[in-house]
């Protein structure tokens, strides 16, 4: 979606009918400028309704000082940027202003025109990169509603569905389980830009990704010299998620030391920097999730259980795609769609042939499999319709997934004779010997598989 900035409301407030026309003509030389001039305090404050994005504001008015001025325009929006232009040329003055939020302080003299077109130039475009940035959060918002983020129809997601709904209205900390590529990640955020939080920051740890003499910093943060390399202050991951939300991903793959110190910043909801004395406090929510059953984990000793109870919260076990019935179909149209958006092609569609080929496999790599999955085959086809020999899978769980498929004996019976033969270069007797059977049951078998080419 293009931002499309909205014209620029300008406030000029001078009794100077000299300086009241020169500040006019240079905020007018925009014609996406709208000007309005007051020659005293009074008026300018009464049309603050209007809402100006800039104010120039001349130090020196007839009816009160420029100092009162700025004070009561942030006191009725601490956002709109007031630009005080005056004749005095105090340096305590200048910096009095500044302490009291005013934008810029500009002296009248023979530059006057140049640095108030540049710092109008200034406030603009931190208006308009506010306003983008804004913008960028509310299509981030509405990407990760539940009904555009989670797409499925099947009774294991509906049933998350709930979980996540009664999740959003409050504050309790999620746990997320689920195998490798089930979604963990985008549900911690469909949770995060679903809640009052959504307007502050949401923050993915990767435990797993990180060094483990690196965790603690990254979490914690540093102060300067507080190790080899630490050059400067550095913020953790829990600072830069206050008021938002912070999002532990593999969870499970922390160091049990570190789990300790974790467990204290959870408790008492404050961290001390590496290297340093200063206890910082934060309010942050806590999304955690693995793939492992943290359970068993604590069982055997590699996690604390006193941890695993705090961590708990909602539990929200996200099921496999095998699981999910019809889901894959949606899904894969769901990706088909935003990978033709993406690369400038013709919608691409699935053959009934696809479908079928699409649902009778497990997919041990989830939904992050059938991605890569769909969009190889949508580059790979011909005509925009992808049929069943355009669908690779390339699973590193081929072997043994024989289960996870609907077929008839007969089919798992072939299926089975079919892998042994392509694995012991049609040797029949070795796959006879392999498979306890008769190598005449093999020949048979074979025989039956031609039949039905």
């Amino acid at each position: 979606m293009e931002y499309i900035p909205d014209p620029v409301k300008i406030f000029v407030v001078e009794d100077d009918p000299v300086y009241l026309k020169l500040v006019q003509y240079v905020a007018e030389l925009n014609p996406d400028h709208v000007v309005k001039t007051f020659t005293n305090g009074k008026d300018c404050i009464d049309h603050l309704h209007e809402n100006p994005s800039i104010i120039t504001l001349d130090y020196s008015l007839p009816d009160t000082t420029g100092e009162q001025i700025l004070k009561k325009i942030k006191a009725y929006n601490p956002d709109i940027h007031v630009i005080v232009v005056s004749s005095q040329e105090s340096i305590n003055t200048a910096v009095e202003l500044l302490k009291y939020g005013a934008y810029d302080y500009i002296t009248k003299d023979n530059e006057t025109k140049d640095r108030l077109l540049n710092t109008l130039n200034n406030a603009k475009k931190q208006d308009s990169l506010k306003e983008e940035i804004s913008v960028l959060k509310e299509e981030i918002g509405q990407k990760y509603e539940f009904d555009n983020s989670i797409i499925g129809e099947s009774a294991a997601i509906q049933r998350i569905f709930k979980l996540l709904t009664k999740a959003v209205k409050t504050n309790i900390t999620v746990s997320i389980t689920g195998e490798t590529g089930t979604g963990k990640e985008v549900v911690a955020k469909s949770i995060h830009y679903n809640s009052d939080r959504k307007k502050k920051p949401f923050v993915a740890v990767n435990i797993a990704a990180i060094p483990e003499n690196l965790i603690e910093s990254e979490l914690f943060g540093h102060e300067k010299g507080a190790f080899t390399g630490a050059v400067a202050r550095r913020k953790g991951k829990f600072e830069e998620a206050d008021g938002g939300t912070i999002f532990l991903d593999e969870i499970g793959e922390m160091d049990i030391n570190l789990q300790a110190k974790l467990l204290r910043a959870l408790q008492e909801r404050e961290i001390t920097r590496i290297g340093g004395n200063e206890v910082v406090k934060f309010e942050t929510r806590v999304i955690v999730a693995t793939h492992r059953n943290l359970a068993e984990e604590v069982k055997a000793g590699n996690f604390r259980e006193d941890l695993y109870y705090r961590l708990l919260g909602i539990p929200v076990e996200l099921p496999p795609l095998r699981e999910r019935d019809k889901d894959t179909l949606l899904i894969a149209e769901h990706f088909l769609s935003s990978f033709s958006k993406e690369n400038k092609m013709s919608k691409v569609k699935l053959s009934k042939e696809a479908q079928n080929k699409l649902l009778k496999y497990s997919f041990p790599g989830n939904v992050r499999e059938l991605k890569s999955v769909v969009e190889l085959a949508a580059v790979m086809c011909d005509d925009n319709t992808i049929l069943d020999e355009d669908i690779t899978f390339n699973s590193l769980q081929k072997e043994g997934q024989f289960l996870f498929e609907e077929m008839t004996l007969r089919d798992y019976t072939f299926k089975i004779i079919r892998h042994f033969l392509s694995k012991y270069d049609n040797n029949v007797l070795k796959v006879a010997d392999k498979l306890d059977i008769g190598k005449s049951s093999i020949y048979r078998y074979i025989k039956e598989m031609e039949e039905e080419l």
